[in-house]
């Protein structure tokens, strides 16, 4: 016997995403229901609702969502190019408002600031990818830099290459922020080989080299706190 269908113009309107938003705010609505918006319509057996819950469910929420690529997006039963694209336009968004620093510039007071600045992103990145948190005189956020892709080692970075943009931009303090795709933030030896190197090319540049975070799934490593590299 198949199951009976009912479609989102059926419920209540009390149930409905889009009428929940409007009467109660976001704020109220489910991870499915905000989906659902975004997606707008369901597919043949299964209203919109239930194909947001099942799309949340089977990839693992807004994160798996996130890093599944765009053309495998598309192919999932119910989907298509203009469905994926709502969807990965608005995790950007999302992404972006992190980065973005209201009316005054973002502050970084400790490692946690600069983890949940990145970490939604580059936890889910397929290899590893070297950032720099360029900072002024306050630790005041003035760029946040892209260095090099692939496995960190002393080989692969060019130590001229992490301080271009923070000479440029006459910045006091860096910190190094690169990711593990394997999900482990363990640093690896040659992880604290090129800190310790950074270290020393920001000591003859008068660019303090703050910290060297590794970031995992879930999980990240504040170098400096753990005294790797830092005497």
């Amino acid at each position: 016997m198949s199951n009976y269908f009912i479609s989102i113009k059926e419920l209540p309107s009390s149930e409905q995403p889009r009428e929940r938003l409007r009467d109660f705010g976001p704020q109220a609505l489910s991870d499915a229901e905000i989906l659902a918006i975004l997606l707008r319509v369901g597919v043949q057996g299964m209203n919109v609702l239930q194909l947001a819950q099942l799309l949340l469910r089977e990839h693992g929420g807004w994160h798996g969502l996130q890093k599944i690529e765009f053309s495998d997006l598309c192919r999932i039963r119910g989907m298509g190019e203009a469905k994926a694209a709502h969807i990965k336009a608005a995790l950007e968004i999302g992404r972006r408002l992190l980065l973005a620093a209201p009316n005054q510039p973002l502050q970084i007071t400790s490692p946690a600031d600069v983890v949940g600045l990145l970490q939604v992103e580059m936890s889910h990145l397929d290899k590893e990818h070297l950032r720099v948190v360029i900072l002024n005189t306050k630790n005041h956020v003035l760029k946040i830099e892209n260095v090099t892709i692939g496995s960190l080692n002393s080989a692969s970075v060019r130590i001229a290459e992490v301080f271009r943009e923070p000479i440029r931009l006459n910045a006091a303090a860096i910190i190094v922020v690169h990711n593990h795709p394997s999900g482990d933030p363990t640093p690896s030896p040659d992880d604290i080989l090129v800190t310790k190197q950074l270290i020393q090319a920001g000591q003859l540049l008068d660019i303090d080299v703050l910290d060297h975070l590794v970031i995992g799934q879930a999980r990240w490593v504040s170098m400096r706190e753990r005294r790797l590299a830092w005497l």
